[in-house]
């Protein structure tokens, strides 16, 4: 079996390229099922209802978000509209939604799990602990993959080795900069420190350079917009066995139009 794990969607960018290749790259890489970090879908901030539904008309088969799952006013109000949509698990108790999901297919059953970091993020709940209790809420029988949304490179491979052998695989979002560390692990656990993003490329992580600059140079705070232009769709394939729940390869992703 075969699982495609998409990078944070940045705007409206992220969308398009999303809509527009999607379903062909699902043809191409023969993938089961797709995971798409959708946490920015919303210009550039949070996700609403009918964003979610168009990404998953274009194929995804679950979403999930991170630190500005609450970006947009009306989607805590709405996120239970959405079955296979997961906001980090350890968000504080009575937060609305859910902090993973069974995904059913024609062909294959799995979880998706979604966690945030706590490493130069915002307070939040252990990661760590909340990734065990909801490991023992879930059926047994089924692949887990877990979207770690973190800022930290060494909190995101200290909580895929504290998985190991527990989970199919762990993938890092959030810095929107793909890596090129994938491997499985020695307990069958397939990992990525970041999938990157689907956004424009030619930009600051998905933002338009001018004010990204201004704020950097003068340190006059601007409104960060989203960055118009040609547009990447990074990720990784994640290859597994569904019997033994673990995995046998992942390979990263990307799909970039060119410069105009």
């Amino acid at each position: 079996m075969k699982l495609l794990m998409l990078g944070d969607v940045v705007g409206a960018p992220g969308r398009r390229i999303l809509r527009e290749n999607l379903p062909r790259i699902r043809r191409e890489l023969g993938v089961n099922a797709v995971v798409v970090n959708a946490e920015n879908a919303a210009a550039g901030s949070g996700l609403t209802v009918p964003l979610a539904q168009e990404i998953l008309k274009a194929g995804a088969d679950a979403i999930t978000l991170g630190d500005h799952a609450w970006g947009q006013k009306e989607f805590p109000a709405t996120i239970s509209q959405l079955p296979t949509t997961v906001r980090p698990a350890n968000f504080p108790a009575g937060s609305p939604g859910q902090g993973w999901a069974l995904v059913t297919t024609p062909i294959l059953r799995f979880a998706v799990l979604n966690l945030q970091g706590r490493v130069f993020m915002g307070p939040m709940d252990c990661p760590f602990r909340a990734a065990d209790a909801a490991l023992r809420a879930m059926p047994k029988d089924v692949p887990v993959f877990v979207d770690f949304h973190a800022e930290a490179t060494s909190e995101k491979i200290a909580l895929a080795h504290y998985l190991e052998g527990r989970v199919t695989a762990v993938v890092g979002t959030h810095t929107h900069v793909q890596t090129s560390d994938a491997v499985v692990l020695p307990g069958g656990t397939a990992f990525q420190t970041d999938l990157g993003m689907t956004g424009p490329w030619y930009s600051s992580i998905g933002r338009a350079f001018k004010p990204v600059l201004q704020k950097f140079v003068t340190g006059i705070p601007a409104r960060f917009d989203v960055a118009e232009g040609p547009a990447t769709l990074e990720g990784a394939v994640i290859t597994f066995d569904n019997a033994t729940r673990q995995a046998t390869d992942i390979a990263p992703f990307r799909y970039r139009e060119p410069l105009a």
